[in-house]
């Protein structure tokens, strides 16, 4: 049986994770553009196309409503932060569409820029200060990161409130266990997969 499509947060829940689920929904939407091509085959054999930028383009619109509902009621802006180390081109084009798309739902976003040389403890403190900011709803810090730094240490400073990727421990355990809490966010590239089909209406069970 198919799962529904999840219905986005309603304003009587927590500020902040109202914010984040936002922000999560917007980065999902950016997993689904390259998906324009996707080929799925019917029952019949026949191919069809799944619309990837239609449908990125029906989830911002979702998410800038709750956003402007969120505002409204509460006077809070969904805010994300990108930590973002290094001149990578694939990374910066990555980050510029995240960035995009937050603009395009009115979020609030912060930038951190810094030289592939920047040391473990500035970046670490970089973070520490994005989670003491309460206009950051979500932290994003942008993988790879230079050998010297340790990537698992960077991405366990951040607090699992605003750990935008699902990265920490906390956020995977959940996803993994069947019951209980749900993760606060989930991996974006996966979900966006499971959007696409989800909105396009197709059953996955049984197929191969």
């Amino acid at each position: 049986k198919r799962r529904p499509p999840q219905p986005l947060p309603a304003t009587d829940e927590p500020v902040g994770q109202s914010a984040m689920l936002l922000i999560v929904l917007s980065i999902v939407a950016c997993c689904c553009v390259p998906a324009l091509l996707a080929r799925l085959r019917g029952a019949g054999g026949a191919a069809r196309l799944i619309d990837g930028k239609a449908i990125a383009a029906a989830i911002r619109r979702e998410v800038k409503q709750h956003s402007e509902a969120l505002i409204a009621s509460h006077k809070v802006t969904p805010g994300l932060a990108v930590v973002l180390v290094g001149a990578r081109t694939d990374s910066a084009t990555y980050v510029k569409m995240k960035k995009k798309a937050a603009a395009e739902v009115g979020f609030h976003s912060i930038d951190k820029t810094f030289e592939e040389s920047v040391t473990e403890e500035a970046l670490l403190q970089c973070v520490q200060e994005l989670n003491s900011d309460p206009s950051v709803h979500g932290i994003l810090v942008q993988l790879p990161l230079p050998k010297h730094i340790d990537e698992a240490k960077v991405l366990e400073s951040i607090r699992v409130e605003k750990d935008a990727d699902g990265f920490s421990s906390e956020n995977v355990g959940n996803m993994c266990l069947r019951g209980g809490k749900p993760p606060l966010a989930v991996p974006c590239t996966p979900a966006g997969c499971i959007e696409l089909l989800q909105r396009s209406g197709v059953a996955v069970r049984g197929k191969e």
